[in-house]
């Protein structure tokens, strides 16, 4: 066992503070990292004060890990020492049912063991996430940077990233698709992205003026106020795919209509029930589909990455020094970040 430094919670109430936590020993499959820079995540926030009532603490949130490798357990090959690397919302899983012997890890039958909040399923041991100085994870769920992809910008690929990338290639958009991003945020700003870099058509829905300009730098080719009656009903039937990014309750029924015969709208940023109820009669009368897509397996992660390598794309990021997380928090409650924190914990080491 091996002590690292770390920012946690203590309590719901609790600002985040410096503290020491336990790293295991690396075992045969395991990859040590120092942890170079570190995403900030709604979920983060939300596990910190334990709005999902589940928060085991003390807790380390941080789940855009982008490090390199320090050392490998003797039956490790894919990585060495120096390595550029990247760890994402699950550090395991059993490894064996139907959704992880296909690539859907994140679906695993037994859950998937989360990067932090979460017990590890050998040691029992409370996981902890990447804010701290390193991190030790067995190489199946570690990732490989593209060489030339900037560090910090990539962390968020790997959950705000991943998380828009799964429903685009699941519902295999391309060339010639018609897609429509709800929300402008962290997992907003990179469907936005992603959705372009594929070739599609792409249309923003907003609810505040004024962020044309920036859609449209991003990669949306119009914008839709979905306040507005008129620019709504002018989109009415044209959407092949809708993403749903909107990380609070919210009504979706305005959407359905938008969508072309067999379209799907997924919701990716909210977790729990939707209000007021759904209306199935546009479901019905057009063979259209609401459904939810949740991160992406590990060998779709590492095409995230490859894709966004050859591309060029990363997440608009403002970096921070780990001192400034309870600031940033408060930010981003606020939507007063453009478009995602990242931690440089360097920082950690002033501690």
């Amino acid at each position: 066992m091996s002590k690292a430094k770390a920012y946690s919670a203590a309590s719901a109430a609790s600002p985040l503070a410096p503290s020491t936590i336990p790293r295991r020993e690396p075992r045969a499959d395991d990859v040590v990292i120092e942890i170079l820079y570190c995403g900030v995540c709604h979920s983060d926030l939300h596990t910190a004060r334990n709005d999902w009532g589940n928060t085991l603490y003390p807790v380390v949130p941080g789940h855009e890990i982008i490090g390199r490798v320090v050392s490998v357990g003797a039956g490790v090959t894919k990585f060495k020492p120096g390595d550029r690397v990247g760890v994402g919302c699950m550090v395991d899983s059993c490894q064996h049912c139907e959704p992880c012997k296909h690539g859907l890890e994140q679906y695993c039958d037994e859950f998937p063991t989360l990067t932090f909040n979460a017990f590890d399923r050998h040691d029992q041991m409370p996981t902890y996430g990447g804010y701290s100085e390193k991190i030790v994870v067995s190489d199946t769920f570690v990732l490989n940077v593209p060489d030339g992809l900037d560090l910090p910008g990539a962390a968020p690929l790997l959950c705000a990233g991943i998380t828009t990338w799964s429903p685009l290639r699941h519902w295999k958009v391309g060339p010639g698709s018609r897609v429509a991003v709800v929300g402008l945020g962290g997992l907003g700003h990179m469907a936005l992205k992603l959705a372009h870099a594929l070739g599609a058509d792409v249309t923003l829905f907003t609810r505040s003026p004024g962020k044309e300009q920036d859609a449209r730098r991003l990669g949306a080719d119009r914008v839709v106020l979905s306040s507005d009656a008129e620019q709504m009903a002018s989109v009415k039937g044209r959407f092949d795919l809708v993403i749903d990014t909107v990380p609070y309750v919210h009504d979706i029924n305005p959407y359905v209509p938008t969508l072309n015969i067999s379209g799907t709208l997924v919701v990716v940023g909210y977790l729990g029930p939707l209000d007021p109820f759904l209306n199935s009669v546009p479901l019905i009368m057009g063979r259209k589909s609401v459904a939810g897509s949740l991160i992406g397996g590990i060998a779709e992660t590492q095409e995230l990455l490859d894709f966004c390598g050859k591309h060029g794309i990363t997440s608009d990021i403002e970096v921070i020094k780990i001192q400034d997380i309870n600031e940033a928090y408060g930010r981003m409650l606020k939507s007063d970040v453009k478009y995602r924190f990242v931690i440089d914990m360097a920082s950690l080491k002033a501690e």
